[in-house]
């Protein structure tokens, strides 16, 4: 790490960083994904229909944003992009069932199990699920090695769990109709949404054959604070947004009585909390020289984003 003087412009890194690494997560996908004509043929053709098409892919930019910052070539980060992405889609499956938020739009198409059946829908997630750690152990053109690959796995395993993302969705179910004070309502998105970013950071850094200890409690305060500006710009949107724009059904949070940021703190109280993690998260990139421009610009788009 170095701290030059830096003049370039984050945001327009990461504008023309962003379609790259779009286009190539999603050649990766096409590749790891089973055929739709392979056996069973419903299923296959479902998990492309959930994981393909239009997506933000902010996850895997992340990993490739991590690498970059730490000098690592992309090609190295195909398979923690992959996985990341797949557990991701698979969480969206899962979050849209009936027995849970109960969504019949997604990306501005049908969610899984409207398109398909509820059945199928949760045999996709689980299949996406497995796919991510194969993903992991075996997927990748660098030169990655055994005890890299273990750190990968117990990060991202530890991160869609009982102590992650999926912990958050329980915390979330429970909270429901329930008054949340601050440091409640942030432990539930730390694990819902905030482990999965995190983990995706983590992954990049932990791909670096020589990452140091405060590179990686540097980056891992960025992520944690970035994951908790996610949700706090995607309550704001689902008040301020429209289905059209947002490609999903807005205002499903005040529908179902859900814990939100902007229920407990007001929108403009909202908007400056995020903006206060945003500058934490930049805070600590300050070491890094401008090959971490894209975290940076990514900090900035987590709160600027319409969708």
């Amino acid at each position: 790490m170095s701290n030059p003087s830096n003049p370039s412009n984050p945001s327009k890194v990461l504008e023309a960083r962003l379609p790259i690494c779009q286009r190539r997560v999603e050649a990766a996908l096409d590749r790891l994904l089973p055929t739709a004509d392979t056996l069973p043929m419903r299923l296959h053709e479902a998990m492309r229909y959930a994981v393909m098409g239009s997506g933000k892919r902010l996850r895997p930019m992340l990993v490739y944003a991590t690498g970059e910052a730490l000098g690592l070539e992309p090609e190295a980060l195909d398979g923690p992009a992959c996985a990341v992405e797949l557990i991701h889609a698979y969480s969206l499956v899962h979050d849209d069932l009936p027995c849970m938020d109960d969504d019949d739009l997604r990306r501005g198409r049908p969610t899984c199990h409207k398109a398909y059946d509820e059945a199928t829908a949760v045999l996709v997630g689980d299949a996406l699920q497995a796919l991510a750690f194969r993903a992991l152990a075996e997927e990748s053109s660098g030169d990655i090695g055994t005890e890299a690959r273990l750190k990968m796995v117990a990060s991202l395993s530890m991160a869609a769990g009982s102590r992650g993302m999926v912990g958050g969705q329980a915390l979330d179910l429970a909270a429901t109709g329930q008054t949340l004070d601050l440091a409640q309502l942030e432990d539930l998105h730390i694990h819902k949404t905030g482990a999965l970013i995190r983990s995706s950071v983590m992954l990049g850094a932990l791909a670096h054959p020589d990452h140091d200890q405060d590179g990686l409690e540097r980056l891992d305060r960025y992520a944690k604070s970035i994951g908790l500006a996610f949700q706090i710009q995607d309550d704001i949107l689902d008040v301020e947004g429209t289905t059209d724009a947002l490609g999903k059904s807005s205002g499903a949070d005040a529908r179902m009585d859900k814990a939100t940021y902007p229920a407990l703190l007001g929108l403009k109280e909202a908007r400056a909390h995020g903006r206060e993690l945003i500058d934490r998260a930049l805070a600590s990139l300050e070491p890094f020289d401008a090959r971490a421009d894209c975290l940076r610009g990514l900090a900035h788009f987590i709160m600027e984003r319409g969708k």
